[in-house]
């Protein structure tokens, strides 16, 4: 967690409103030794529960329905997916001193691949493209659409241009602007998904990427979990898996053509500048994750 407040409207969460919240809701695990997890998330904070549950609950307002969405869709999803994802166990309610809801997990062992890169990259890169095609091969027929749910990931980039544009103003002098414009306008020039829609988990970023033992083991946070354009599921090729981007996109197979490659570098593009301003003061590991990914894109060649 960042060691100051992110947010305007975040939350005050801390050891003791945890604790409490967990003993008034589920007295039967009052007595197991709870801590704080580190992380670069942007929208939970995290507790570990005993050693086989962890505690999330959303930093600011409007992030409850990703609990509803995770109970709804992650037990439908996961006998159908290669790497682990996370198990709801249960639902945690308002209260007085903590206004929304919260949830309980199965811990899932690792560390994210922003601490603890996969030993072999190539792997990773096989291993993630497994899971983002069995993800699109599952019925989306009442899945979840883009919009405020998700944080729009799955729909086209172009409303987010004006926003994009205002945040690259503010990295003047930090980045190369006119490159970062460049590979964006190239994203917006490239033709819409025009295909059915398909799952996408919308955020696979290196800290929703747990490492176990060298290799990629589990897929988590699933707020941007929805049903449409799965372009931003290529973030990884300028992330986590940036030195082995060509096995990824080979790894997908004819599933992503030039467009869908464009978009999803645009993606990757927008997240960063997007991020950066926002975080640099605050998230110093988010920040961590963002420059990096943000110097892949502009260094690559194919644009």
């Amino acid at each position: 967690m960042a060691t100051t407040r992110m947010h305007e409207d975040e939350f005050e969460i801390d050891h003791a409103l945890v604790e409490r919240l967990v003993a008034s809701q589920f007295p039967r695990w009052a007595h197991l030794p709870l801590r704080a997890i580190e992380t670069a998330s942007t929208v939970n904070a995290i507790y570990r529960l005993g050693d086989d549950m962890a505690v999330r609950l959303p930093l600011r307002p409007g992030q409850e329905g990703q609990f509803e969405k995770d109970r709804r869709w992650l037990p439908v999803l996961a006998p159908h997916l290669p790497l682990a994802i996370p198990e709801p166990l249960a639902a945690g309610e308002p209260t007085e001193g903590y206004p929304s809801a919260w949830a309980v997990y199965r811990w899932l062992p690792g560390a994210p691949a922003s601490l603890s890169p996969p030993a072999d990259a190539a792997e990773a890169a096989r291993q993630l493209a497994a899971f983002i095609l069995a993800l699109q091969a599952i019925d989306a027929t009442d899945g979840v659409r883009p919009g405020s749910e998700n944080y729009g990931r799955g729909a086209p980039l172009a409303p987010r241009d004006a926003r994009f544009r205002r945040d690259l103003e503010a990295l003047e002098g930090r980045v190369d602007t006119a490159r970062a414009a460049q590979v964006w306008d190239a994203a917006l020039a490239a033709p819409e998904w025009d295909r059915p829609p398909v799952w996408l988990h919308g955020d696979l970023m290196p800290g929703n990427l747990l490492v176990h033992e060298g290799r990629l083991s589990a897929v988590i946070d699933f707020g941007a979990l929805g049903v449409g354009d799965p372009a931003s599921d290529l973030i990884p090729a300028w992330a986590t898996v940036s030195g082995a981007r060509d096995e990824f996109r080979t790894a997908l197979g004819v599933s992503v053509d030039d467009a869908m490659w464009a978009r999803g570098r645009g993606w990757a593009l927008l997240v960063a500048v997007m991020g950066l301003p926002y975080y640099r003061d605050t998230n110093p590991g988010f920040v961590a994750i963002l420059e990096p990914m943000l110097e892949a894109v502009l260094a690559d060649p194919d644009i």
